[in-house]
């Protein structure tokens, strides 16, 4: 990620407002374990601010910066070399920002590497240097990823690598991503002790899934369902037709049907609806797309036949689902209090929708 022969290498975390206490905490454990390890400073870091105050995490935890973004800016000018920069974000997605934005250019002109955790990846992708690279993007976040920035090969994986890009959904998955960085630079040996010290079990590889197993989710062992959901959910926009989902799982129409209802009590239809649903949900509490562009999005041709499944499910139309509270360009919502338990996943006789 950095060169291979620097005795240290430097590390700026950027924090942006509300970002994941939890998902920088990891990044900078593993970076101290690999210290402790190894007996000697191999990784320093520094905490960066757009103005050089402490940032407020998600969870209200202030964390204090060491500079500012200007006067960061101004040292790189005149240094040789260039830190690792770290975006660090959260749940939401960050504000409109031209001098991060110029400041992540001028990196990545100087061929520095670049790492986006959680909403940070949104940061790099807004820059325009996230182009046709691979990116982790949180489950959550990833219906309006895709949606704005088509450009970018957005996956559901815990962490990505593509060059001297890092990306990773947050939550724990920092730990493993700069894991594997440090198994890069320093070998398995000492991934392997820092994790007997971390009292961590395992780590995950770049690509490997973000969400548990799809047989844990939903608590089936059946392949066939799970091959036909895997489907579903790889066709949300435009969605197949039962005949062609029974296809992939190599049984007749009646037999999936029949193992739907045993597996998880409803019809396929009524699952593949209540996956479009949730996608749906997820858009609205985190972009401004229109009402109509989202239920398109959802692989739903009519607007007013969108406006009555999502309210058939969560109790409310589409738009009281909003209710935003804007910050930048993202936004938070306060989910309808009646929507705290998950999609009723109800029994339906219904054949699966054409798309409308």
């Amino acid at each position: 990620m950095l060169d291979s022969q620097s005795t240290c290498r430097n590390f700026c975390f950027y924090l942006l407002p509300a970002f994941s206490l939890q998902a920088f905490s990891s990044a900078v454990e593993a970076l101290r374990l690999a210290n402790e390890v190894l007996g000697r400073d191999v990784y320093s870091w520094q905490v960066i601010s757009d103005d050089g105050r402490p940032v407020a995490s998600s969870c209200e935890l202030s964390v204090c910066a060491d500079s500012s973004l200007p006067l960061e800016r101004e040292k790189n000018r005149r240094s040789i070399s260039t830190p690792a920069i770290v975006v660090v974000g959260g749940r939401n997605a960050p504000g409109p920002d031209k001098q991060l934005d110029a400041w992540l250019r001028e990196c990545r002109n100087r061929r520095g590497s670049l790492v986006g955790i959680s909403s940070g990846t949104i940061a790099l992708a807004r820059a325009g240097l996230a182009e046709g690279r691979r990116c982790a993007v949180h489950w959550e976040q990833f219906p309006i990823f895709s949606e704005r920035f088509p450009g970018v090969i957005a996956s559901q994986t815990a962490f990505e690598r593509d060059g001297n890009l890092y990306t990773c959904a947050g939550g724990d998955a920092p730990f493993d991503m700069f894991l594997d960085l440090v198994d890069h630079h320093h070998g398995a040996i000492v991934v392997n002790r820092i994790c007997e010290k971390a009292i961590a079990c395992s780590t995950r590889s770049a690509g490997d899934r973000q969400r548990l197993p799809l047989h844990s989710r939903v608590q089936l062992n059946h392949k066939a369902v799970i091959k036909v959901i895997e489907a579903m959910e790889t066709h949300l926009t435009e969605p197949l037709l039962l005949d062609e989902l029974v296809g992939v799982a190599g049984l007749s129409r009646r037999q999936i049907e029949r193992l739907f209802r045993r597996e998880l009590g409803c019809s396929p239809s009524r699952y593949y609806l209540d996956l479009r649903l949730e996608r749906a949900h997820l858009l609205l509490i985190s972009s401004r797309l229109p009402i109509v562009e989202v239920a398109m999005a959802c692989g739903f041709v009519s607007a007013s036949h969108f406006s009555k499944a999502y309210r058939d499910a969560y109790g409310c139309a589409p738009h009281q689902s909003r209710l935003p509270v804007y910050q930048g360009e993202g936004m938070r919502s306060k989910e309808p209090e009646n929507r705290t338990r998950q999609i009723d996943r109800r029994v339906s006789s219904e054949s699966l929708p054409n798309c409308h």
